[in-house]
């Protein structure tokens, strides 16, 4: 058997002095509840409650990050238990699907998923042994038995990671029904909707009458027209704020924005209900309804968020054997200068507006975003995300935007997954980069311990309850 350890002083610096203050940073925010302002947990999990699956349905078959790697050495996605659109034949026995998993667990090694499973197996799971080949059966055997049990389920889990708030993402024709349930049910854990109506904006797209179909259902009218349209999507942020949503989110290849005239925005959705809209035509409504959302966002409050620079699906036959979200989303490059020029000189200014922008394009921290953030009262930066959710990422983000934004320009931290057993993991990742970063400041007089202990709280937890409007 060969031992899993979960160091203590893991990803703090080797050197002794920055060490010791890292470690004293981290134990003041450690245990600090987790407050989670964007992620895709599937809201049924909680609503249900119910058992999670097996091992391999609860950790490999959902995870992105996971079977990307294993489709790049070669496997699968059949053999990983991954569905086809088209119903052919997949692996459904889910010890092979795990020993599978195991056989190929060293690729991981080094990256943050690794990290993320390291802590989940040895602090969700109590796992003391690596899984390896040998070991994949015993390990799977143990995480079976404890799912098993009352103390595994999932509202239990979200009482045990404290969990003070979790966000999910949902569309604009979503019914929220599992927020519902919850919140109608006896279980005091706060789960919270995210309007995020990118289907609707995307008029070029296959499905798009399939996504206004679904808001009309949810409305309860049919939308001729574009001003029909403005009032659906007023009406359901309404909904979802009622829903206790506190966010928008926006997914966008091109974080451009650009006010539209109304004849023009108009003309547009006349030719995207005729299915006769071209590609520049959604480029340009994306950039009209930007524009929208933040207009409304200073009128209901809800805080705005921008995901842009991601070439989602960008292995086409693994799109179209197995649907979107296959782990082949690529970031681009991507500028914000002049694309939100209209957006922030119309509202940047509001004190009402909460922009939070992200991005995966980590030549434009020191360039463009720390500078643009470091101005514009609206504008927060969201934390390193996706492909920079990670150790080193998260230290070239705080090192590329800290001496122009400063910390309190930036939203603090979400865990963005799927994963659902991840969630402490990946807060506890951030908690400890931050507490070395930091250390680092002080070990070079920088910034003063005293500085260092306000900023840390502020880093794990009072920055992202401020930006989202969660105090």
């Amino acid at each position: 058997m060969i031992p899993l350890v979960l160091h203590e002083d893991r990803y703090f610096d080797p050197d002794p002095t920055r060490r010791r203050i890292a470690r004293e940073l981290y134990a003041e925010v450690k245990e600090l509840p987790i407050v989670g302002p964007h992620g895709h947990v599937d809201p049924a999990i909680l609503a249900d409650n119910s058992a999670f699956p097996e091992p391999a349905t609860l950790i490999v078959v959902p995870d992105h990050y996971i079977f990307r790697m294993l489709y790049s050495q070669g496997i699968r996605l059949e053999e990983l238990g991954v569905p086809p659109i088209d119903g052919s034949p997949v692996e459904t026995d889910a010890r092979k699907i795990w020993q599978r998993f195991a056989d190929h667990y060293y690729l991981f090694a080094g990256t943050p998923t690794g990290a993320w499973l390291t802590h989940e197996f040895y602090e969700v799971f109590g796992i003391r042994e690596k899984l390896t080949s040998e070991s994949a059966m015993r390990v799977y055997d143990h995480i079976a038995q404890l799912l098993e049990q009352p103390e595994y389920l999932p509202r239990a889990l979200f009482d045990r990671f404290n969990i003070e708030v979790l966000t999910t993402t949902d569309a604009a024709g979503d019914t929220l029904v599992h927020h519902k349930a919850i919140q109608e049910s006896d279980w005091g854990g706060r789960v919270i909707p995210c309007f995020r109506p990118d289907a609707v904006f995307r008029i070029n797209r296959p499905n798009w009458k399939q996504q206004m179909q679904a808001l009309e259902r949810v409305c309860g009218y049919e939308i001729p027209t574009y001003a029909t349209f403005i009032q659906a999507l007023e009406e359901r942020r309404a909904f979802f704020k009622e829903m206790g949503a506190v966010s928008t989110d926006h997914a966008v290849l091109i974080p451009y924005t650009e006010r539209l005239s109304e004849h023009s925005v108009t003309s547009i959705f006349e030719s995207a209900l005729k299915g006769t809209s071209s590609k520049e035509e959604e480029h340009l409504f994306e950039a009209h309804m930007l524009m929208e959302m933040a207009r409304m966002s200073i009128e209901d409050g809800m805080v705005m968020q921008i995901h842009p620079g991601s070439f989602r699906d960008h292995n086409a036959e693994l799109a179209n054997r197995f649907g979107p979200d296959k782990g082949a989303d690529i970031p681009v490059h991507t500028e914000f200068t002049h694309n939100l020029h209209a957006l922030l000189n119309t509202y940047g200014h509001d004190p009402r507006l909460s922009l939070v922008l992200f991005t995966l394009d980590e030549t434009t921290y020191s360039r463009e975003l720390a500078p643009l953030a470091g101005h514009y009262p609206a504008l927060k930066l969201g934390p390193a995300w996706w492909f920079f959710d990670s150790i080193e990422g998260m230290t070239r983000y705080r090192q590329l935007v800290t001496e122009t934004a400063g910390i309190y320009n930036t939203a603090g931290f979400n865990d963005d997954t799927r994963a659902f057993p991840s969630i402490p993991a990946r807060h506890d990742l951030s908690r400890r980069v931050d507490a070395n970063f930091l250390a680092d400041q002080v070990a070079r007089h920088i910034i003063d311990l005293a500085d260092a202990r306000i900023m840390i709280h502020e880093l794990a937890y009072g920055l992202v309850k401020k930006t989202y409007k969660l105090e």
